[in-house]
């Protein structure tokens, strides 16, 4: 089976023809494989240990040849390309790094720009520009060696020193499968903040479906040695293609569903609303306000028992801490409302500044949940046994720090 164009993008980057990998004592790693990836998009190639999917992403930059068929990379047979050139020009992340122990951060990540012959001072604003884009102050790390930083920090250099040259395809395999959970997930989104801004053709390899799922637009489930699906993560998520596709995705792939579900301004309700130099009003409608500054950006909120005290509505705000911008996914409005065992909580529009925009409540996420998955009745309610624990909290203002 082939599988094309993803329909919103332009231009293809890698293309796959008929793609074969056989090993000489007769195992097939990769089988007949046909696909397209777009550019700037981000493929995620997920599936078990030995499934091919590694052996997939080596074969686009001759790590491993293939055995027959054709692999296209921005419209240029690879095989007709010198590989070590080839190389220099793909980008190439892996899970242990691979920086060079005795160099510092920033010689390390200027090292394929000195490959390609860009002038030393070049290469190095190069590097310093790069270690900056994905948060590491050159002149504060520029010149400690490897040893000298955390996993995550590795990480982040290795990724810098992968978008050097500027290439325009970008290999991950598991980058962040070595770094504990709580530094991964805040790695994935750096990257998806970065991949924002560079928008490069990326492909990702996980075995891990959740990271499939949050990182990729598109997702090419591996069988063994074939894709049984390639298709958006909400498309995985609500209509696997196989039987095979079902089980790798989960039981609770309605729980997973939520990781690819953004929060909408149909999902918000309208509060009351308060401002800072208003004077306190003696009844505010509601058990809680939420309060704004003059510019309409969000503040904090108040509460119905500080109604009818002396001074400002300043005086007796309260700061919020259970907010997130519109776009968000509700897994992460599920997870801000449990940290913060608040009944409610603010979204705001990040691009512009923090202007309020509503809030999202227990009861509007469980609509939002039904709405968004397209499966059975068993999936959907495994999802809203899991809202139960947080739908019982009364909405009386989340749980913040005077």
């Amino acid at each position: 089976m082939a599988f094309t164009l993803h329909p919103s993008q332009w231009g293809v980057m890698i293309r796959f023809e008929h793609v074969t990998k056989r090993y000489p004592d007769g195992t097939t790693a990769v089988d007949d494989l046909s696909f397209e990836v777009a550019e700037g998009e981000l493929v995620t190639l997920v599936g078990p240990s030995g499934c091919g999917k590694t052996t997939t992403m080596k074969m686009v930059n001759r790590l491993i040849e293939p055995s027959s068929g054709r692999i296209f990379v921005d419209g240029r047979d690879i095989a007709e390309t010198d590989p070590v050139e080839l190389r220099r020009r793909i980008g190439y992340v892996i899970q242990q790094v691979g920086l060079f122990p005795h160099r510092t951060v920033l010689e390390n990540t200027a090292t394929v720009p000195r490959l390609l012959g860009v002038k030393r001072s070049a290469g190095r604003a190069r590097a310093a520009e790069l270690l900056d884009l994905v948060g590491l102050d050159p002149s504060v790390y520029g010149d400690r060696y490897p040893e000298q930083l955390s996993g995550g920090q590795r990480q982040r250099v290795g990724v810098a020193r992968a978008l050097a040259a500027d290439p325009p395809v970008l290999l991950m395999d598991e980058p962040f499968g070595a770094v504990d959970p709580v530094v991964r997930e805040h790695l994935q989104n750096e990257f998806l903040k970065l991949q924002a801004q560079v928008r490069k053709t990326v492909l990702f390899v996980t075995h891990d479906m959740e990271e499939a799922v949050r990182l990729g637009d598109r997702i090419a489930v591996y069988g063994q040695g074939r894709i049984e699906q390639f298709d958006a993560p909400a498309a995985v998520l609500g209509a696997p293609a196989t039987p095979y596709v079902a089980e790798f995705v989960g039981a609770d792939r309605g729980l997973k569903r939520l990781s690819v579900t953004p929060i909408e301004p149909a999902d918000l309700e309208q509060p009351p609303v308060v401002h800072l130099d208003d004077p306190l009003p003696r009844d505010l409608g509601s058990r809680w306000a939420v309060v704004l500054d003059g510019e309409e950006n969000l503040h904090g909120w108040i509460s119905a028992e500080r109604a009818g005290q002396s001074g400002s509505v300043r005086d007796h705000a309260r700061r919020m801490e259970a907010w997130l911008p519109v776009g968000a996914s509700l897994k992460q409005a599920f997870s801000t409302m449990l940290q913060h065992d608040a009944g409610w909580i603010a979204v705001i529009d990040e691009e512009e500044t923090g202007r309020f925009l509503g809030v999202l409540t227990p009861a509007r996420l469980h609509e939002a949940l039904r709405r968004s998955i397209d499966a059975d009745a068993q999936d959907i309610a495994r999802a809203e046994v899991a809202l139960e624990s947080i739908a019982t909290v009364p909405p009386t203002g989340p749980v913040t720090k005077d």
